[in-house]
């Protein structure tokens, strides 16, 4: 906003000489303007003499507005930018990389676009669930094609905004539905969960899932709070590929958290971020899923295509929602669209079409598993060379053995904030001040520097 509009009103309007030979503002066009002064909220107006100023000041009706505090993870990528060190490494965002750190694009994914371009589809809105190929395979490729919650259609499946949009969806038809039920959330947790419940005014309450002591999974503390919420809780779990741990319960483990559960009426809240990623294969990363759906329970399921597709910035993923019977099936369907109208109305098409022509095509879904093998088959061997370096190189006898019983992109180091800050201020490797590091962003050819970063950071700075 301008610091001055007007220092005169003399200078917007006509003079008129009066008797004196002295110019006088014209009475008429001057009382006019300051008729509108007045109720312009931006102008305050000053009286000097017989003379008044309108003088503009700097006011805003955002003068409340604070300034948010950047995002922890999206300003790690941009202090990488800023570093000129050769050296330097970008572990904190969760993208996959090629050996050579570049980001890729699956050979199916462009398989899929030529025949979207061969088919000359056009670019019409989608009804508000999303688009009716992607639902049908997104459902099967999550609980199996022939499981008796689809062939009894007990799932309610919605086309989200990736799993973000999923996720807030669901958030929604919480807080629409089940007010003042609590959502159970890991501690740690993805960085954006606590965001996406805040912002829906669901309340939510930590469980314990890590051990710093292990650098593993807090088994006993994770069912003894499971157990001590309020029946009727949601408890949200990470399918696989825990993020930001690693760490993932045991096929032995689930069935006892499954238990839990059920003894307490809650309601499962899965996060599926990695299928098919984490291990390679499709069906091992959805077996939590399925073991809970095999029960009977209802659930509910947000599924992203950003890893296992590489389809980032497409958006791309679903909210199922398995229920008891086929009818309330229906109903939750009819409310999520009802939720998806307001916020967004249609869910984008590109992506949605990406992934049905992968898993609807046979050849193409085969193709896309290989790939997915490969680049999970590079995290392992990444994940493999900075244990055998870590080892190696670290003289004082820690046990390292935590990096290989995790799975997925990322690996929780333990290292602590201060030392984390030493990976990044004196080593150049950037990653979030809570110690995960993504493997996606790691060479073979750059896991012995990173190895001596994280020795140096561990055993030199407390």
């Amino acid at each position: 906003m301008a610091s001055t509009m007007l220092s005169l009103v003399s200078a917007a309007l006509p003079l008129q000489e009066n008797h004196k030979g002295k110019m006088n503002l014209g009475s008429s066009d001057c009382s006019s303007f300051l008729r509108k002064e007045k109720r312009n909220p931006f102008m305050k107006t000053k009286s000097f003499g017989r003379i008044n100023m309108a003088i503009a000041v700097n006011t805003s009706r955002f003068e409340g507005v604070t300034m948010a505090p950047p995002d922890p993870i999206l300003g790690v990528s941009e202090a990488f930018r800023a570093d000129n060190s050769e050296m330097k490494l970008n572990l904190g965002v969760g993208a996959y990389r090629t050996e050579e750190l570049q980001p890729y694009v699956l050979n199916v994914v462009k398989k899929a676009e030529n025949l979207m371009l061969e088919r000359g589809e056009n670019k019409e809105y989608l009804p508000i669930e999303g688009l009716a190929a992607f639902n049908k395979v997104t459902a099967e490729l999550l609980f199996g094609a022939g499981n008796p919650v689809i062939e009894q259609q007990r799932v309610a499946t919605v086309q989200g905004l990736s799993g973000t949009g999923s996720l807030r969806l669901a958030a929604a038809l919480i807080e629409r539905y089940f007010p003042g039920a609590k959502v159970l959330i890991s501690s740690p947790t993805w960085g954006n969960h606590k965001n996406i419940f805040n912002d829906a005014r669901v309340p939510w309450s930590e469980y314990r899932y890590y051990d710093p002591k292990t650098v593993g999974l807090d088994f006993d503390g994770m069912i003894s709070d499971i157990k001590a919420a309020p029946e009727g809780s949601f408890v949200l779990l990470h399918g696989c590929a825990h993020n930001p741990t690693g760490i993932d319960p045991t096929p032995e483990q689930w069935e006892k958290i499954a238990d839990v559960i059920q003894e307490k009426n809650h309601i499962p809240f899965f996060d599926v971020a990695y299928q098919g990623f984490a291990s390679g294969s499709l069906d091992a990363d959805a077996s939590s899923v399925r073991l809970f759906a095999a029960r009977g329970m209802e659930l509910l399921v947000a599924q992203s295509y950003s890893k296992n597709l590489g389809l980032y910035a497409e958006r791309i993923g679903a909210i199922n929602v398995v229920c008891s019977s086929a009818d309330a099936a229906a109903r939750v369907k009819s409310q999520l669209k009802r939720i998806a109208r307001p916020m967004y109305s249609n869910p984008p098409i590109h992506g949605a079409r990406i992934v049905a022509n992968v898993v609807g095509d046979p050849a193409l879904f085969n193709e896309w598993k290989e790939e997915m093998e490969l680049m999970a088959g590079r995290i392992k061997n990444v994940r493999q060379k900075l244990f055998d370096s870590l080892s190696a190189k670290d003289k004082c006898g820690k046990d390292w053995s935590f990096i290989l019983k995790q799975i997925g992109m990322f690996s929780f180091t333990g290292l602590s904030k201060v030392q984390s800050e030493n990976m990044t201020n004196k080593w150049h490797v950037y990653m979030t001040k809570d110690g995960r590091i993504s493997l996606a962003g790691l060479s073979l050819a750059k896991c012995e520097y990173l190895a001596d970063a994280i020795i140096d950071s561990f055993h030199c700075v407390s």
